[in-house]
């Protein structure tokens, strides 16, 4: 089949791989501005951003190549997301291993502060969260609930709306209301919430 007349992605990589290797590259080619774009856009670096796009198409390929793609018409979203997850992975070992220069101008220690919470500060700290828990049991019992599961259970709206059989936007639409009612009741006590 002509190259002209493979339009689809899926056909070109059903080319590939039977043994066409310039369909390889026309695929590539088709959407190798929009992925360096994105790829440029997130790292700023063009160096970077070049070998995020080559480490991408070569996990591109050894998927093609082993068969572990599997068809579904988005060709490009599922390179897009390898290479958002290397560009991930690349921020994530990057902030492991923090490089700091000390120079004659700029002394490291100069920058950190030492935080050494006060008893006042505790006190207050303790007193807010306080207030906040005194505050939730004026609300109605729907929205109580959304948002203790929420803040103090740390659950997801969909784990919320399972647990109260409700649909997930009735789950938001409570947490929204919490936190609009929440805010009224600190204007009306007036209280001061921050430490």
């Amino acid at each position: 089949m002509p190259m002209q007349q493979l339009t689809s992605d899926q056909e070109l990589i059903d080319c590939y791989l039977y043994g066409n290797h310039s369909c390889l590259e026309v695929l590539i080619n088709r959407h190798k501005k929009r992925v360096f774009t994105y790829i440029l856009m997130v790292v700023k670096d063009t160096h970077l951003a070049e070998d995020i796009f080559q480490d991408a198409f070569v996990k591109v390929v050894n998927t093609l190549r082993t068969g572990a793609y599997k068809e579904e018409g988005k060709f490009l979203q599922w390179v897009m997301r390898i290479a958002h997850n290397l560009i991930i992975d690349h921020f994530r070992k990057s902030k492991r291993i923090p490089l700091v220069e000390n120079s004659e101008e700029h002394d490291i220690f100069d920058t950190l502060r030492i935080f050494d919470y006060s008893i006042e500060d505790k006190m207050v700290r303790d007193q807010i969260h306080s207030d906040v828990r005194a505050l939730i049991d004026y609300l109605p019992a729907e929205q109580k609930e959304v948002l203790i599961m929420r803040h103090y259970y740390d659950m997801s709206f969909k784990d919320i709306a399972e647990s109260t059989n409700v649909s997930i936007n009735t789950a938001l639409g409570r947490m929204r209301y919490a936190l609009i009612n929440m805010r009224k009741l600190i204007e009306e006590k007036e209280l001061i919430l921050t430490a």
